[in-house]
């Protein structure tokens, strides 16, 4: 016998007789729906009071709830610290798939039309081993691109449009990550400041995409255009072979601390959807001022009736989690790698192949959860991009200031190779995202700029940003006329991009970082809705020739399997999907105990070998070269290797179109000051 699942078909379900609605509270003693007039989203035409089961689910029809209908709720309950109930207050369907703003604490649930035509094209499926993700904001991405219709400019249809499109192909990423899209509003504070909420990590609506992303006409035609508008740019994407990866906030709600706004799960169930204690003090490890409960079964599925509905119905191929460890957290508010829904996310059948990434940390007790996600997981890798910038940023200053390098090879050796100490054996690389930036922290070309942040514009007299940005401005604060210092910056963010280009594990580029993107040093700039924030179009030559050098990397990357491993090997033994490293030093001899713990060397020579699954045998070698003085290196003999053609040098401003020069094993060779070269193993 199956057994009903009562949590099923929330929301509205349109029918043949108009639709019907399904919301959760537990706690609630009545639940009204509110039907407003056509034209007057002000007039209540009628209400309706909705019936309760024994799983707490409120239910009606009306023929009323058909597309293009605003609707809200309103719901009554007892008093008591961790209630919030007020029978006066309309609010949002937490299902609602179409969210209309009215004012600037107004709004009201419309009733969709979710047919689309998606033409017989579906989604990319690209295997994780061969994603490079694009993290872009989808208004920042296109509002200044000249070569669209000013009216497309930062919208959906700017993402869809060819140029946008052609510029991604071209650069050589499979997938473009963007910063929230599913519908958000501004804190409280930022209003009152006259700022905004530019980044939009502060959720009003879990299924109802962005209005103010949508194109003027859509927006204009209200949500249902909004949501084809949406889906068309998914589709465009796909057609092209680009995946759509979404950066979800399932953590806490625009409904911010007991005293925000209320908007809809606290008018709803207070008690039933936000972490709190006893005595209604909410339980806040996101610092955004609420918590979503994720052990209650509704608010889990919330969440997960969210992420199935963005991945079938609008055929999202993955998504990033902001702040997942909160997600984890048990009823007793500690982190639990067992969390189920932790496990359901990666093993729920509407799921099966949809890409999962986690931001493996909040700021809660115990919030810091790098490694220790579940099977199925990707996450975030914090420490591979603090040893990546330490490495070609701290450690230069602190050689030039003191002498001291810091730490030798040892450490990035293990990160360059997917950091097999953080991630475990049977997870794999692919378990690590690498990143050097994202949207928080400085941009690539910043951290060759800038020793400290610059966030005055902010309005909080500089205190928000992160201090520690392992940064290194190479000599002056900010822009230089000099030449020196232009020349040194540059070769950072090649050997910054080169590195994470050439790890083992899934690779992540902020957009704007593939042509040396300044944000004048603001470290936070989650508020800045302007051309500080927005991608330039208008580039320099050199950015230019960094753009090139990015393009080119992909390419490397995309043309050698030995640099996309997607297993950990075994010592002495032959692992299908794993790359056979070896490791030499400057004289091209094995790495000794001595070379891998002295923090002076800071020179390394990576051998990687595939070993065929899907794809023909591969074999690389990589020189990294961690002083601002030249080193002379001996290219190693390795049983098998004839010769060696280089493949790139980042001690170049530009990429080479053709292959370089082959050399035999035993060559010695002359490295550029801090540098990395890499060259095909025949």
């Amino acid at each position: 016998m199956t057994v009903a699942d009562p949590l099923a078909h929330m929301g509205v379900r349109l029918t043949p007789h108009g639709g019907e609605i399904r919301v959760w509270s537990q706690h609630a003693e009545r639940i009204e729906l509110c039907i407003f007039d056509d034209k007057d989203a002000n007039w209540i035409v009628k209400t309706i009071d909705l019936s309760r089961d024994r799983h707490g689910v409120w239910f009606g029809r009306t023929r009323e709830l058909v597309p293009g209908r605003r609707y809200s709720l309103r719901a009554s309950g007892p008093q008591g610290p961790t209630h919030r109930f007020d029978p006066t207050r309309l609010l949002l369907d937490p299902y609602a798939k179409g969210i209309q703003r009215l004012g600037s604490e107004s709004f009201r649930s419309t009733v969709v039309d979710e047919s689309f035509d998606w033409g017989g094209v579906s989604k990319p499926n690209t295997p994780l081993d061969h994603s490079v993700i694009y993290e872009a904001h989808l208004k920042g991405l296109s509002a200044l691109n000249p070569r669209m219709p000013e009216h497309l400019r930062g919208s959906y249809a700017g993402l869809a449009h060819e140029s946008t499109i052609g510029y991604l192909k071209n650069l050589g990423v499979t997938a473009v990550q963007l910063l929230p899209v599913q519908s958000f509003v501004s804190e409280q504070r930022l209003v009152k400041q006259g700022l905004r909420n530019y980044w939009g990590y502060n959720t009003l609506g879990f299924f109802s995409p962005h209005a103010l992303y949508a194109s003027k006409s859509a927006q204009a035609a209200g949500p249902s255009a909004n949501l084809r508008e949406f889906k068309g740019m998914v589709r465009l994407l796909h057609e092209a072979g680009i995946e759509v990866l979404l950066d979800v906030v399932y953590n806490h709600t625009a409904e911010e601390g007991p005293d925000g706004p209320t908007t809809s799960l606290r008018g709803l169930d207070n008690a039933g959807y936000y972490r709190q204690t006893a005595n209604g003090t909410y339980i806040d490890v996101t610092g955004c001022g609420n918590s979503v409960n994720t052990a209650t079964p509704a608010a889990s599925r919330l969440i997960m009736d969210s992420l199935r509905y963005w991945a079938n119905e609008v055929q999202i191929d993955g998504f990033r989690f902001d702040l997942a460890a909160t997600l984890g957290r048990n009823a007793d508010h500690y982190y639990d790698p067992e969390h189920p829904l932790l496990t359901q996310i990666v093993t729920d059948p509407e799921l099966a192949g949809v890409k999962m990434i986690a931001e493996p940390w909040d700021v809660g007790m115990g919030g810091w959860q790098t490694g220790n996600f579940p099977d199925g997981w990707s996450e975030w890798n914090d420490r591979y991009r603090d040893r990546m910038r330490k490495f070609w940023l701290r450690d230069t200053r602190s050689i030039r200031e003191h002498g001291d390098p810091g730490d030798g090879v040892g450490m990035l050796a293990t990160r360059l190779a997917g950091s097999s100490n953080t991630f475990a054996q049977h997870r794999g690389p692919l378990s690590s995202v690498n990143f050097v930036t994202a949207h928080d922290g400085f941009t690539m070309a910043d951290l060759t700029a800038y020793d400290t942040k610059h966030n005055v514009g902010n309005g909080e007299s500089n205190r928000d940003g992160s201090n520690d940005n392992t940064s290194f401005n190479h000599g002056i604060e900010g822009p230089t006329s000099s030449r020196p210092i232009e020349a040194a910056r540059r070769r950072a963010m090649r050997n910054l991009m080169g590195t994470l280009l050439l790890s083992a594990g899934v690779p992540m580029i902020t957009a704007g970082d593939e042509f040396g993107r300044s944000q004048k040093g603001n470290n936070n700039a989650y508020c800045h809705d302007s051309e500080l924030t927005w991608l330039s179009w208008d580039r320099r030559r050199w950015q230019k020739d960094h753009w090139k050098t990015t393009q080119h990397l992909l390419r490397l990357r995309r043309e050698n399997p030995a640099l996309r491993p997607v297993r950990f090997g075994i010592f002495g033994e032959t692992t299908p999907g794993a790359s056979q490293m070896d490791w030499y030093d400057a004289d091209g001899s094995s790495m000794s105990v001595y070379d891998w713990n002295s923090p002076e060397n800071r020179t390394l020579q990576y051998l990687a070998a595939s070993t065929p699954e899907h794809e023909a045998f591969n074999r690389i070698l990589l020189v990294i070269h961690g002083i601002e003085a030249p080193v002379t290196v001996t290219l190693p003999v390795h049983h098998g290797v004839v010769s060696y053609t280089e493949l790139w040098n980042s001690g170049e401003d530009a990429p080479h179109p053709e292959e370089g020069p082959t050399y035999p094993p035993g060559t010695a060779l002359e490295m550029a000051p801090s540098s990395l070269r890499l060259f095909r193993a025949n």
